[in-house]
């Protein structure tokens, strides 16, 4: 069986992560309401979103999101063998090698941004919006080295099992984002984002982290070793996440790829509806995730594999209780839509058309989440090729399918192709890892999830009933008519929601309730 003590550093991380997650994703949220305030669903949002592709690309390339899953289990290891000046010695080779090459991809990406752009979004033909996209491209760019010399940092202090600076890094990031946005958009519009996303990396991706480190008495020198073993070694783990594609990053740029062929603004409005889509999937499977895997990592290199197992089987059973709470999202899709960005430039006619695609994503905020956790599985055991084959042949196959359903659906089948997708990945990949590692409860995993989708589609039919109700005494195209709705809806749902674990004994759902309540009050006597 896993340690106690196990379960409760992961419980006691998941929760800062989540809280990390949940603030991060609000403040997003109120990013993406000052986006659709300024652009509305036209096409210099269009640009703005276009210019993240080529910025993402070259992250992706350096792995930077995944430096925390490569190099944690390389610099914890020193740890344990209480050899931390060689492990810091290791970063210091890791990063000044990998970000000499990074800041050369950048420089090239800058100089030759007019032509790339076009190769990612070819569907573009307004010379206009062409211009913008290349011109925040090359804005944003530079704000690759300082994540990916951040990501550094922060996995360090994962190693040391301190999350709560790191946890401030997207907080950060986004309030400077908001900022140059509200601050610079009235005098060159969506360039003043840009702008944001430039300092926010630099503030909050690296100099609060350097502070973090700085507090671990980091030691840093100038040192290159390209046949360094362990530089071998990360390069080794790295290079299929370099090569191949994950759900997150396939997304972000199939949406902007296919969008682009569609009417002006259909690539804001896909973004809008994702944004809310991952507000619930960064709250069940990022922030459990990015907690979870540090000791993972240490159950993977310890050969407990049983323990392993037992811990991906019951987190994954937490992550699914999203889907109920997506069905929550489907049935309000229009109040949330409108509550959240209905101001400004974002008319009645934007949320009609953003309130159309979410459902479809909602389809597949699960499987968003749960991959998140199973790839996590295979990345503890330093085995970074295996899923990345597997996914990026799975976003291969789907392609077909996305572009078969833009036709058909446009913007919506662009989601939809995505959702499906996903749920696709998800399920190959816990497959796989079951019959990798001899994981015997894997059925239980399937029952319970089997157990809970008819269970959220009657409290679905039960939601759509009652807010049906609702429209008809409130004007739910108000702000304040959907705002009732919403809270009383919402509240219901809490209730059912309870209910449901109670009566069907879902242990997950009333746990949940009970140590969320136990968190309110513990921290109500901290205040008082």
């Amino acid at each position: 069986m896993t340690d106690k003590n196990t379960f409760k550093k992961v419980g006691i991380a998941s929760f800062i992560m989540m809280a990390s997650v949940f603030a991060s994703r609000l403040i997003g949220v109120f990013r993406e309401i000052s986006i659709a305030g300024i652009g509305g669903i036209q096409s210099g949002v269009d640009a703005y979103q276009i210019a993240f592709v080529l910025p993402e690309i070259l992250n992706h390339i350096v792995a930077s999101g995944f430096l925390s899953i490569t190099f944690i289990p390389i610099f914890t290891g020193y740890l344990t063998r209480g050899k931390e000046q060689e492990g810091y010695k290791v970063f210091s080779i890791i990063h000044n090698g990998f970000g000499l090459f990074l800041i050369s991809l950048i420089l090239i990406a800058m100089i030759r941004a007019p032509q790339l752009v076009h190769l990612i979004a070819p569907g573009i033909t307004d010379p206009d919006t062409f211009a913008k996209a290349v011109r925040m491209t090359r804005i944003i760019l530079p704000a690759q080295f300082f994540f990916f010399s951040g990501g550094l940092l922060m996995a360090i202090q994962f190693s040391h099992e301190k999350f709560f600076i790191p946890a401030l890094a997207p907080l950060i990031y986004n309030i400077f984002i908001i900022a140059g946005g509200l601050f610079l958009g009235p005098f060159i519009g969506m360039e003043g984002f840009a702008w944001g996303v430039l300092v926010g990396a630099v503030t909050g991706n690296f100099a609060l982290q350097l502070i973090g480190t700085c507090k671990l008495n980091i030691q840093y020198s100038p040192v290159i070793n390209f046949t360094h073993p362990d530089l071998i070694r990360y390069t080794k783990l790295t290079l299929p996440l370099m090569l191949g594609l994950t759900m997150t990053f396939s997304t972000e740029l199939q949406f902007k790829f296919f969008g682009s062929f569609l009417p002006p603004g259909s690539i804001a409005a896909i973004n809008y509806a994702l944004r809310i889509t991952f507000l619930i999937v960064g709250l069940f499977g990022q922030a459990v995730g990015v907690a979870s895997y540090p000791f993972m990592a240490k159950l993977a290199g310890s050969g407990r594999l049983d323990e392993l197992n037992q811990l991906l089987n019951q987190t994954l059973k937490y992550i699914f209780l999203v889907i109920p709470v997506s069905v929550l999202f489907i049935v309000l899709s229009h109040e949330i839509v409108l509550i959240l960005f209905q101001r400004w430039e974002f008319d009645a006619q934007a949320t009609r058309i953003t309130r159309g695609i979410l459902p479809f994503f909602m389809i597949g905020a699960f499987a968003f989440s749960a991959q998140t956790i199973v790839s996590r599985g295979y990345y503890a055991m330093q085995n970074t090729l295996f899923p990345t084959l597997v996914v990026s042949l799975c976003v291969i196959l789907s392609v077909p399918l996305t572009y078969f359903l833009m036709l058909s659906l446009g913007a919506r089948g662009v989601a939809l192709g995505l959702s499906v997708s996903a749920i696709i990945q998800c399920l190959v990949l816990f497959e796989c890892w079951s019959k990798k590692s001899k994981n015997a409860q894997k059925k239980q995993v399937y029952f319970y999830l089997l157990k809970l989708l008819p269970i959220s589609l009657v409290i679905g039919l039960i939601l759509f009933a009652s807010a049906g109700f609702l429209r008809q005494i409130f004007d739910s195209f108000t702000f304040s008519g959907a705002m009732n709705i919403a809270l009383i809806t919402g509240t219901e749902f809490l209730l059912i929601f309870y209910a449901a674990g109670r009566i069907f004994k879902i242990t997950e759902i009333f746990l949940l309730y009970e140590n969320t309540y136990k968190r309110i009050i513990s921290w109500k006597k901290k205040l008082i």
